[in-house]
Formats: structure tokens, sequence, C-alpha cells
């Protein structure tokens, strides 16, 4: 192989560019297919073309003296003993790769200057910004502005309604009716502005596409407004529940009251049942208890109704009516066995007091003999009827025993206890009566010999009283002189009535003890004007 020869042979090949198509590109022409298809009509020139170059030698080999000169990768090859055979002329023309190339890099250009013009007029929106776009940004801002006004306004309206019905089912003053009615003027309001807001939402679609700018604008400035209205209303109702403070403290106060109040009316009401199922395991019927607590069982189905029929007030007043009775009816369930006790000691004690006033109405009857006898009818007239009055009176306590003995048996115990209380009475006159005539006797007795000792002790008590007049005053007060020298003239007059054979000494110890209680009343009166700083 000569030198030329290998150089030529030797040369590697070169790099494709749109601008030289390396060996490796093929023509349309030799695209997978079948063997007879005919070429597309647009590729008929370019497969002429190559068969003319075919015929001339440019990719066949062809036959010379010295062999056949074969093509590799574009490049003549020659053999020894040929000359190499010079390159086919190039074409004027550019080839196809290098004018779609430039096609497709004028395309860009060509966009930027026809798409402004083609999208320009006919009022639509630009694509890339422009006034409708920033008009459009401003009413969506003022609508979600409008949107968090609308939902802050809801949320404190939710709020103080739950306020207001709390008022309105615990306090039906004025005040809280004035508050309710407020807030009903205050929910028109605020339906008014809300629906003023949702027309304005309504009315403007903001994703429109072709949406113009003095729409938007117009959007804008409802929406903006509805949403200062918005927020007008939300300061109204926050200063009016600033102003529910008081009412909403004691409503708050009174439905805490509510629940522990039930629940004590459940509690004194159980306990009131066990407390009488245990005096009935001890043989006792407290039948007037058990009817006094099935009388609570409609109040306790009224309880747990509930407030939200019944309301908060008359629920809370029913549930402490009802512990106050269960607990009274508890208390006296509990008291009932010492109570039949007392009532058994009371009956054996004024059966036995009964007895001994019946002894002691038969010593009457020698009392007043002696009086007859030793004194005038002045002092001993009124005790004529004791011994009688006496008899009678120890008769009806017997009568009325029997009677509470029947009633404690029945375990009637108002009853037995009324009873017990009548014939206490009865004896206590009786004993009163009974004692009077020994009381006369003896103190007649005393009288009559000393009456001096009774006239020491009066006037006793009329000069302690005069020196108490007369203390810090040069002149004693009219109002304590005048009633101290009348005592002290009565009681003159009194001892003048012991002269003669037959004295009424009763009469002069009444008339003894009339000046003491006189002379006690003018002290009382001095002490108390003095004790006031008169």
């Amino acid at each position: 192989m000569t030198a030329r020869e290998r150089d030529v042979t030797a040369t590697p090949p070169q790099p494709c560019t749109p601008f030289a198509p390396c060996a490796q590109h093929r023509s349309p022409s030799h695209r997978p297919g079948p063997a007879n298809a005919a070429p597309p009509p647009a590729e008929a020139g370019r497969d002429d073309r190559q068969a003319a170059r075919s015929a001339s030698g440019a990719a066949a080999p062809r036959e010379t003296g010295g062999g056949t000169v074969p093509r590799t990768n574009g490049r003549q090859v020659t053999t020894p003993g040929t000359r190499p055979r010079l390159p086919a002329p190039r074409r004027t023309g550019r080839p196809a790769p290098v004018r779609h190339t430039l096609a497709l890099l004028a395309l860009p250009l060509v966009a930027a200057l026809v798409l402004p013009a083609a999208f320009a007029g006919g009022g639509t929106r630009r694509w890339f910004g422009g006034r409708a776009e920033g008009q459009r940004a401003e009413a969506q801002a003022a609508k979600d502005a409008a949107a968090a006004a609308f939902y802050e306004l809801d949320t404190a309206q939710r709020d103080l309604r739950i306020s207001i019905e709390t008022i309105a089912a615990v306090d039906d003053s004025p005040a809280a009716r004035r508050a309710v009615a407020d807030f009903e003027a205050l929910g028109r309001r605020i339906d008014e502005v809300s629906h003023r807001y949702i027309d304005a939402v309504d009315a403007h679609d903001l994703d429109r596409v072709d949406l113009e700018a003095s729409v938007a604008s117009r959007a804008r400035a409802e929406l903006t407004a509805a949403k200062d209205e918005l927020a007008r209303v939300k300061q109204e109702l926050d200063r009016f529940g600033e102003g529910l403070g008081p009412l909403l403290g004691k409503a708050e106060t009174q439905l805490a009251r509510l629940a522990p109040a039930v629940e004590r009316a459940r509690q004194a009401l159980r306990a009131a049942g066990e407390a009488l199922d245990t005096v009935r395991g001890s043989g006792l019927k407290a039948d007037d208890l058990a009817a006094r607590l099935a009388a609570l069982a409609p109040e306790l189905t009224k309880l747990n109704q509930g407030a939200g029929q019944h309301g908060v007030p008359g629920t809370l007043e029913r549930a402490e009516r009802v512990a106050r009775e269960a607990e009274a009816v508890r208390s006296q369930a509990e008291g009932l066995p010492e109570r039949a006790a007392e009532i058994d000691r009371r009956l054996v004690s004024l059966r036995t007091r009964a007895q001994a006033l019946t002894t002691r109405a038969g010593q009457v009857e020698p009392v007043l003999s002696e009086l007859r006898r030793r004194f005038t009818a002045a002092c001993w007239q009124d005790l004529q009827q004791v011994p009688e009055q006496a008899h009678e009176a120890v008769r009806q306590a017997e009568r009325k025993l029997k009677e509470a003995q029947a009633a404690r048996d029945a375990q009637r115990w108002p009853d037995a206890t009324s009873l017990l209380s009548t014939v206490r009475a009865l004896l206590n006159t009786t004993d009163e009566a009974v004692s009077a005539a020994g009381d006369r006797l003896r103190r007649l007795n005393a009288v009559q010999k000393d009456p001096q000792q009774e006239v020491e002790r009066t006037r006793f008590a009329i000069r302690d009283a005069q020196r108490l007049a007369m203390t810090g005053r040069a002149n004693p007060d009219p109002r304590h002189a005048r009633p101290l020298d009348e005592s002290v003239a009565r009681l003159e007059r009194a001892i003048a009535t012991l002269e003669g054979r037959h004295p009424d000494y009763w009469h002069f110890l009444t008339e003894t003890e009339g000046v003491r209680e006189t002379v006690a009343r003018v002290v009382a009166r001095i002490r108390q004007e003095r004790g006031a700083g008169h």
C-alpha cells in the first residue's frame, strides 16, 4: 500500500453537524419497509436526484483498469494500480437538514411578533398581566376579607345566642326580657348585612376568563363595603355582649345551683324512704309520714323531666322544697321511736299526777272550813268552788288520758300529743286552785300573827324608790313623786283596815301587794329614763 493510500484509508470519520451530515444519515428512500413499496410523492424528487447521482458513478462501484474502486464512508478508496477519482461537483443549494434547522430557529421570533397582535383586540384579557388582572386580584382579596368578617360575625352571634338562651331560661325580670328583645333586633340587623354580603358575592364571578377591569373594580368596591358593614355590626354585637355581664353572671349562678339542688332533693327523698323503712321494721306504722312522702312523688317526676320543660327558676324552687319536706319526713321518721317512748312516759306521769291531785282536792274542804271559822267571808269566799272544780278537772283529765292512750295504741302520734297537752293544762289549773286554798290560809295566818312585817316590807320599797327619784336632783320629778305619794297614802289606808274586831286581812294583803307593784313600776321608769340620758 502506498503512502497516499494509507493517508486516505487512515483518515478518521468526521463528526456530524447540521451543515455536514454524517455518512450514516439515510434518505427517506432507505427507511425500512416493503421492497416494492412506492416512495411518497413528497420524496419523489429526492429519489430522482439520488438515482442520478448513482448513475454518474457517485454511489456504485465501477471497473477500471486496476480493479474495482469501492466507496467507504463517503470516501473513495483506490486499489493498487488505479488512480483515485475526483469527488463529484458540490451542489449550489443547502442540504435539507440545514433548511429544517433554520426554520425551527425562526419560529419563536415569528410567534413573538404574531401573538400580541392576534390577542390584543376585542376587549379580551391579556395573557401576561395587565389592568384587568390587577383588578381581579384586588377584588379577590376584598372577597376573602369579607368572608373572614362574615365568619367572625357568625361565630360571635352563635356564642352570644347561647348566653341569651341561658338568661332567658333562668331570668324573667324586665332587664332580661329587654336583653332578649335587643338581641332579636341585632339578629335582624345581622341578617340584613349578611344578605347584602351574599348578594355581592353572588353578583360577580371573579373566575371568568373575560372579566373586565371595570367589573372587577365594581366587585371590589361592593365587597369592601360589605366587609366594612359586617365589621360595624360585629362591633355592635361585641358591645351588646359586654353589657350582658351582670345578667349572665346571675343566670350562670342559678344554673350552677340547679344540678346540686336537684341532687340534694333526690338524696333527701332516698334518705327519707330508708328511714321510713327502718321505722316500719321496728313495728311502727308511720302512716302519716308515708302519706307525706308519697305526695312528693309527682314533684320528683317533674324534677326528672328537667329544667328544659319546667324552667330553671321553677325547677330550682321545686328542688329546694322537695329537699326541705323530705328532710322533715326523714327527721321525724328517725325520731319516731323516741317520740313513742316519750308519749309513753308522759302518759304514765300525767296519770300519776291526776291521782295525786284527786287526793289533794279532797284536802281543800278542811282548809276552807278553817278559813270560814277564823276569818271574814271576804278572805275565803272566792275559794268556795275549788273542791268541786278540782274534782271535775281531774275527771276530765282522766278521760283525756284514756283518749291519748287509744291514740298511742293506734299510732296516731299527733292526736296523742295534742290530748296529752290538754291533760297537762287541766292538771296545771287544778293544781293552782288546790294550792291557792292552802296558800291563802298560810298568808292569812302570817299577817294575823304579825301585820307589821308586811307594813315594813312595803314601806322599805317606797323609801328606796323615793331615794332613787331624788338622786342628783334638788326637787323630784312630778311624774315620779306623784305615784310615790299616792302609794304612801294607800298604804296608810290599808293599815287602817286592820283596826276593829274582825279585820279584813286579805284586803290588807292585796293592798300592800298592789302598792309594791306600783312602786316597782316607778323605779323601772326612772332607771329607763336615766339610761336614755333624759
